[in-house]
């Protein structure tokens, strides 16, 4: 590795365009930061050895390069942005909410933008190879970004000697240049910069005042809570780290729940759903142009059971309660690192109890059974040895070519046939379809009616299990202090040289250019240094 050494005796790396110690130029780098074509100095770096500007021959160099691109990394999140706002478009397939296999739900759903949603694997974007391989370069482009930047950066401000090279001082965009100032006036600035907590320094008459370097750091903290924020993203697409699944729990209905390996089951015991009072005069006005009733509360009350001992195949396991609570809406109930969030809800779809009554044509009464569609019963005993046979129950009657079919498991528009046999009576047969009772025979000597039914809401429960959310704050935390500390900070410097007779001074911030000068204006009131000029407007 080449190196450079300076008049002033520092050793500098190669492709270093301003010595790190006094700050002159080097003459043959001067091309690298574009000092050859102004007279200020660019100091975004202190002019130190940057390997992305250096070095360019082997492709580890060409690599390390083009990741330490600012465009690179900014493309690459606006690639990735645009990215993740294509997968938003319809339903990630773990959040489809139907037996469809992901082939035939798209088309079916959404038609032809859906098939091609499915077919460009958008439908598995975020866990997709490509999706995870561009949130990887992008945190890549982060780390060499900053490492490229921050190592010259730091070693050069360390570097950083009181006295600097004329040319140096004369090429700050702030600079002024005073003749007869005495020592008074020279102390008095200093004292002024000293009560404006400027840290000072001096060698051999030149001075250095100093504050707020830890600023310039701001925005490789930033990029270390970035980082700690895309580890947590990946870390989420592993399941040790991170789970999610979708339930559909009925009321009365015990379930399984996804994601937990089938150890953990969920009872509804109840499903709340409430609205506003109209006559509640808290409500009345901003409910006074509303047509139909607004919902105040999705509530499933719940009870969380977790297998006890072995699971013998074909056999119930046994259940032991861990967690009993009210779930609403970003109000979950939490077990053993999972919550259960409240996310949607079938109201009263889903018939669960029919009532008939029978009688006679003489108006005689038989008796009334119950239907219970998530039970087995089949028989029915009415009074005077008449019974009730149910032969044929479709959850959701649909007739196809090949006649009376079910569509689905649920109850939503539940088909019965049944028959009633008694003494002297062979057996009459009655269709129930849509609240409705029909003998399937001319002439009969039993009426069946519909005395009540019974409807249940399923409610939709999102399963979750996140320890990477501990990692996004801390993550976000660092990037908030690394805001504040680039944003409300400014890293200036100020610098005293003298030279025969006359005073040179200074002047660099990276930011607030307006507040160093006012701060440098009000330093030397009651002296004879000429206030510093800003040379960038003269170009």
């Amino acid at each position: 590795m080449k190196k450079i050494k300076c008049e002033c005796g520092h050793i500098n790396h190669e492709g270093t365009v301003l010595c790190e110690a006094c700050g002159k130029p080097i003459e043959e780098n001067q091309h690298i930061d574009g000092n050859d074509q102004n007279k200020v100095l660019e100091m975004r770096y202190e002019g130190s050895a940057r390997r992305s500007k250096t070095y360019k021959r082997t492709f580890v160099d060409k690599t390390w390069a083009f990741f330490s691109s600012v465009k690179v990394g900014v493309w690459l999140i606006v690639i990735a942005l645009i990215a993740a706002s294509l997968g938003t478009i319809y339903p990630q397939e773990e959040f489809k909410n139907s037996v469809l296999p992901s082939s035939q739900f798209y088309e079916q759903q959404y038609g032809l933008t859906g098939k091609i949603f499915y077919q460009l694997g958008f439908h598995n974007l975020y866990s997709s190879w490509w999706f995870i391989t561009l949130i990887a370069l992008i945190g890549i482009s982060l780390v060499i970004c900053s490492i490229d930047r921050f190592v010259p950066l730091r070693r050069a401000l360390k570097n950083q000697k009181t006295k600097r090279h004329e040319v140096f001082v004369r090429r700050q965009r702030f600079f002024s240049e005073s003749t007869e100032v005495s020592d008074h006036d020279k102390e008095t600035l200093v004292n002024n910069l000293k009560k404006r907590r400027y840290k000072v320094t001096e060698d051999d008459g030149h001075i250095l005042a100093e504050k707020n370097r830890f600023s310039r750091w701001g925005p490789y903290v930033n990029h270390i809570g970035l980082i700690i924020i895309l580890i947590a993203g990946i870390l989420r697409m592993f399941d040790f780290m991170h789970t999610e699944g979708y339930v559909w729990v009925r009321e009365g209905e015990t379930k399984v729940l996804p994601t937990t390996e089938q150890q953990y089951y969920l009872k509804n015991e109840k499903f709340v759903y409430e609205t506003y009072d109209r006559n509640d005069e808290r409500f009345q006005e901003a409910l006074k142009n509303e047509e139909f009733d607004v919902p105040s509360n999705f509530q499933t009350n719940a009870v969380v059971y977790k297998v006890k001992g072995e699971v013998i195949p074909g056999q119930e396991p046994e259940l032991e309660e861990v967690s009993r609570g009210e779930i609403r809406l970003n109000q979950p109930i939490s077990f053993d690192g999972y919550s259960a969030y409240q996310s949607g809800t079938q109201l009263r779809s889903e018939y669960n109890i029919i009532s008939f009554d029978v009688e006679t044509n003489d108006g005689e009464s038989l008796g009334e059974f119950n239907f219970e569609t998530n039970e087995d019963q089949r028989f029915y005993e009415l009074s005077n040895d008449y019974q009730v046979e149910v032969q044929d129950y479709y959850p959701q009657f649909e007739v196809s070519e090949e006649g009376p079919t079910s569509s689905s498991k649920y109850p939503r528009n539940p088909g019965i046939i049944f028959e009633v046999t008694g003494p002297g009576l062979e057996g009459e047969r009655f269709f129930y379809l849509n609240e409705d009772v029909v003998p399937l025979s001319d002439d009969h000597s039993i009426n069946v009616s519909l005395l009540d039914t019974e409807l249940i809401t399923a409610s939709g429960l999102i399963i979750k299990k996140d320890y990477s959310l501990p990692f996004f704050m801390v993550g976000a935390l660092i990037f908030m202090i690394g805001v504040a500390q680039g944003l409300y900070w400014h890293h200036r410097r100020i610098w005293i040289h003298p030279k025969d007779n006359t005073l040179l001074v200074a002047g660099h911030t990276n930011k607030n250019w307006f507040g160093l000068k006012r701060e440098f204006e009000t330093s030397i009131e009651g002296t004879n240094i000429q206030m510093i000029k800003d040379q960038q407007e003269k170009l």
